[in-house]
Parts: C-alpha cells; structure tokens; sequence
C-alpha cells in the first residue's frame, strides 16, 4: 500500500533520513521520513512562502496548517521566540517529526492533531497568524473544508500566508476565497510557479 503524506496513518517504512536546510538564517540538519510531504528537501513552495512572507507578529499564537516534518513550524518559532506555534496535521508521523526537530533545533513547537489543536484553541480561540502550504492534493472539497474550518480562527486583522501551485490551483482558490467566500484576500508574491496569497481575518 502507497501512503499519501495526508494520510492519517501511514503503514509504509520510515526510511529515517538526516537533511540541512536553512531557515530563518540558520541552517540545522534535520530528520524526514517516507510517508510524509517532500522527505528529500525543503519543497519548493514552502521556500517560496518562507522567502516571500513577511516577518510574523513579534508574539502570539500562530498555527501551521499540515505541518509535515516541520519546516515552516520551525521558521515561525525561530522568528518569533515569544509565539506559541501549533504544528498541526492529521500525519501522526509527521507530527513526531515536528516535534523531534524542533528539540533538535532548540525551539519550542506545540505538534497536534486537528481536533486536538480545536481542543487546546478552545470554542473561541483565535490565532495571530496561519501559514501553511495546504494540502492541496487532497481535492478540492476538502480543502475548502480546511480553510473553512481554520482561516475562521483568525484573529480580526491577523494574516494567513498560504502558498498553492498555479497549475494546482492558485488563481481559482484566491477566486473562491474572495468571491464564494467573502474573504480579503492579496496575492503577495508569484514565484517559481507559485503563488503566495494573504488572507486577512475578521
């Protein structure tokens, strides 16, 4: 059986692999494995958000949405010392990846599942700030579920950076979030086949 990097419970081997990547302007060698988004390298989208946002608030509660192996996560926590970032997927493997990284990296991330990070937010939690590269290959149903269910959990004014493929849908995603949605959206960025798009809360 072939295991997606969405998926909830991966069956395949791990494949434990040692990579260097530089983020927030340090470089750390860090663990991936098989069965979770891009194990080889940092992807080229998540580079792209990193390289193309701007610096997230100084503090507060931030949230990573389909966390993988950690990069993003860690990059908050480096960029803001004071924040609480949540690292959030359904991957459990992913999840013990984050986590281990970031005690490799000496930062301090909070790795949960969805419900549990709804849990620790409580009914009327917001956060400061969402980055995410979305998990777009999920379909597209499931991915407006997603949004539906976390960009509402923005605080009024704070941004969430999400980067997406224009051949996986960029430009109809910022359509929907604007039009079917309501949502006031930018495109901040267009690099290397991708877009950057922020969304602002309310």
């Amino acid at each position: 059986m072939v295991d997606h990097y969405f998926s909830a419970s991966p069956t395949s081997a791990e494949n434990l692999r040692r990579i260097k990547v530089t983020l927030s302007g340090r470089t750390v060698e860090l663990t991936t494995a098989a069965g979770v988004f891009s194990p080889e390298h940092l992807d080229v989208g998540t580079s792209v958000l990193l390289a193309h946002s701007p610096e997230p608030p100084s503090g507060g509660d931030f949230l990573d949405l389909g966390c993988g192996w950690g990069p993003i996560s860690l990059a908050l926590a480096a960029a803001a010392p004071g924040a609480e970032v949540l690292a959030v997927d359904v991957n459990p493997r992913a999840l013990e990846l984050t986590a281990e990284n970031a005690a490799t990296a000496g930062l301090h991330v909070t790795a949960l599942t969805p419900d549990d990070a709804l849990a620790h937010l409580g009914p009327d939690g917001r956060v400061d700030a969402i980055w995410s590269n979305p998990p777009v290959r999920v379909g597209k149903q499931a991915l407006h579920d997603l949004l539906d269910l976390w960009l509402p959990r923005l605080a009024p004014g704070a941004l969430a950076h999400l980067v997406v493929g224009k051949n996986l849908g960029a430009d109809s995603l910022y359509r929907w979030l604007a039009e079917d949605r309501g949502w006031a959206v930018e495109r901040i960025a267009s690099a290397k086949g991708f877009r950057v798009l922020a969304v602002t809360g309310r």
